[in-house]
């Protein structure tokens, strides 16, 4: 029966094996993917920081244009009733697929690198060094998929972390801002009703 159990779980792992690299490889694309556009809005950003500094001297007016490379003042100006809590969650937003990417990544390399070390364990004590070195080749190549999409997306969410806080920072008064005058401008509609 534990035997029976055993064989099974080791079937039904090895089914992992071909959509976990597969997986890992999309990761891979994706992880370049995302540091062309992490530098990309590097470039817009540097480029734009005047024209965000002049955005928020003149109070987040709406219709005015944005500098791009910066989401949060875009949604800022957008929609002038918008609250710290929804900027908050829209950097959270911005930043989801690069953090998600950045803790799957090692754990799929790590899935990767476990299915192949049974046949490798296998053909060890059946003396096939052919099938040991064939099977670690596969083990050892998903772990460092794995460890540089974790690699390359972890930096891009540190660095985005840090940009949208900074940015946040600078919104939040004129934000907090508006919502007081808005405050009080219904306050003033319902006394005088």
């Amino acid at each position: 029966m534990i035997r029976t159990l055993e064989d099974l779980m080791y079937q039904v792992s090895d089914l992992f094996m071909a959509p976990v690299l597969v997986l890992l490889v999309v990761l891979f694309f994706y992880s370049l993917y995302a540091l062309g556009g992490f530098f990309v809005q590097g470039v817009q950003r540097n480029r734009g920081a005047v024209q965000f500094r002049r955005l928020l001297n003149d109070g987040l007016q709406p219709g005015t244009d944005t500098p791009k490379g910066y989401p949060l003042a875009a949604l800022a100006v957008k929609n002038s009733s918008i609250t710290k809590d929804e900027l908050d969650v829209a950097a959270l937003g911005e930043m989801e697929a690069v953090r998600m990417v950045s803790r799957v990544a090692p754990m799929l390399g790590l899935i990767a690198t476990m299915i192949p070390m049974g046949p490798a364990l296998k053909s060890l004590s059946d003396g096939d060094v052919q099938g040991i070195s064939e099977n670690l080749i596969v083990a050892f190549s998903a772990v460092i998929f794995g460890l540089v999409v974790a690699s390359i997306t972890f930096f891009i969410a540190s660095t985005k972390k840090k940009w949208l806080a900074q940015e946040l920072v600078a919104l939040l008064p004129h934000v907090e801002k508006r919502s007081g005058r808005a405050a009080e401008e219904k306050g003033a509609l319902r006394e005088a009703s």
